[in-house]
């Protein structure tokens, strides 16, 4: 099977081509070595910044769903989950039933992966040619380490630290187990079988991804992930306990997503908004830095198989609600995607009726 079909080397870390510069080091060495320089590739203006647009007082009204009541079926849990794909696009699953030892375990084996000589971390680096490995961008205050995980028949050893494998191993099964269940009750919303969407990837994939956001000396210049939605299925997020840094775009704003310790965040993906024909929005989102702290977030992501067809499902097509996306493959998509500059939802905006780059 090409890298292509099974969908795997292209959608795992980034939304957009790689932007890897010779000029700067790793995040973490440039921080290291001089905490007060920040590299001007990295510095934004005040109008990419957006601060007037930072609302706070919003993160309380982000839609917490409890997964024990969502996976035996509950129609009022189900309600919930329909109302936050519809207006957020994000939400916090809390009883999801993954230990917190294995959550804390995760993260002390990524903060011992952290702390290792840059000598020692570049021996996982990624290569030009791949979407897999230990790497930085030019644009974004942040390092990240980015794996495939399933299927396992596209894993790349080379790239796996001896000190993380078994730890992640153990995660991303507990998360496959999450993300499909939550992708099953998506397919109950939209009125298929259970199963129906897990159908639709014919096989799903699922990539693993840490960032690393090294504190940096003028967090009001800086963002450690770039605005953009994933296109993905959906993402599970475990975030550190004690210090946020994502925010989501809820219309227009910026609101920022207040860490529950134990709870895992989950986002809508594009693929999910298209097959919804625009019920369920795939929002944008953003990471910002800390002037005095570190952080690192915990990221993985559901995605079908690249020869899967993705286009709005019949029923959701009426009078009243065109269809809007152009069908295409799920392979055709990302080749788009990595194409396009990580900066808001222009992938998605492109499949669009009338609006397909591609014709």
């Amino acid at each position: 099977m090409s890298t292509l079909n099974g969908g795997a080397d292209h959608v795992l870390g980034t939304t957009h081509k790689k932007e890897e510069s010779p000029t700067f080091p790793y995040i973490q060495e440039t921080a290291r070595k001089n905490p007060f320089n920040v590299p001007e590739s990295y510095v934004r203006t005040e109008e990419q910044m957006e601060k007037h647009l930072y609302t706070p007082h919003l993160s309380s009204h982000l839609p917490i769903i409890d997964f024990g009541l969502l996976s035996n079926g509950n129609k009022e849990e189900l309600l919930k989950l329909d109302f936050a794909c519809k207006e957020w696009g994000y939400f916090q699953i809390v009883n999801h039933g993954m230990q917190i030892d294995l959550m804390q375990r995760v993260k002390d084996a990524v903060a011992e992966f952290s702390e290792l000589s840059i000598k020692e971390k570049i021996k996982y680096a990624m290569p030009p040619d791949d979407m897999q490995g230990y790497g930085h961008t030019s644009v974004d205050w942040s390092d990240y380490l980015v794996l495939l995980v399933y299927p396992t028949r596209f894993r790349k050893p080379q790239f796996w630290p001896k000190e993380l494998k078994d730890t992640i191993d153990a995660y991303s099964n507990e998360i496959k187990r999450i993300g499909e269940e939550v992708i099953n009750s998506l397919s109950l919303l939209l009125g298929l079988e259970e199963h129906g969407l897990l159908d639709l990837h014919r096989e799903v994939h699922q990539g693993f991804r840490v960032n690393y956001y090294p504190p940096c000396n003028t967090p009001e210049k800086v963002l450690g992930v770039s605005p953009h939605s994933d296109p993905r299925t959906i993402a599970i997020v475990m975030q550190d306990d004690d210090v946020s840094g994502t925010e989501i775009r809820y219309k227009r704003n910026w609101v920022p997503i207040t860490p529950i310790p134990g709870a895992l965040v989950v986002n809508v993906g594009d693929v999910i908004e298209i097959l919804s024909n625009g019920k369920y929005k795939s929002v944008e989102h953003r990471a910002i830095t800390n002037k005095n702290k570190k952080r690192t977030t915990f990221i993985s992501y559901l995605f079908p198989q690249g020869d899967a067809e993705i286009g709005a499902l019949d029923h959701m097509i009426d009078d009243q609600n065109p269809k809007m996306y152009k069908d295409t493959t799920y392979g055709e998509y990302l080749r788009h995607v990595l194409n396009t500059k990580l900066e808001g939802k222009p992938h998605i905006n492109a499949t669009k009726i009338n609006e397909w780059i591609g014709e």
